[in-house]
């Protein structure tokens, strides 16, 4: 015996072979087409199109290779400047906080107060 889902009662029903193996009313006979195109042309012809990319602005990764492989004593990660300090400090308070804030929410979970 051959089952197929009900979508109305929602429940197993039986059914014949060709009725369970084509779920959802798909049968194999209706062909299938393909989409309408959207756009019959292209938006732009081939002879317009370039072979290389047009960016907004320079090309800076040269520079920028430059200045972070230059050697001295300054860490790679202050480079350049006040921001990065910023950034560093920031971001070392929340850890150290958040740390903070695990060990104190361990220790109150560990320590219930009396009801």
């Amino acid at each position: 015996m051959y089952y197929k889902f009900n979508g109305f009662t929602q429940k197993l029903t039986g059914s014949s072979p060709t009725t369970a193996y084509n779920p959802q009313g798909l049968r194999p006979t209706v062909p299938a087409e393909a989409p309408a195109m959207v756009f019959a042309t292209p938006t732009k012809v081939v002879s317009e199109a370039r072979t290389t990319a047009e960016y907004l602005g320079a090309n800076r990764v040269p520079d920028l290779q430059r200045f972070y492989q230059t050697i001295d004593s300054i860490p790679i990660h202050l480079r350049r400047g006040v921001p990065d300090k910023l950034l560093y400090r920031t971001t070392m308070a929340l850890t150290v906080g958040g740390s903070l804030y695990c060990l104190v929410a361990l220790y109150m979970s560990s320590h219930p107060g009396n009801k």
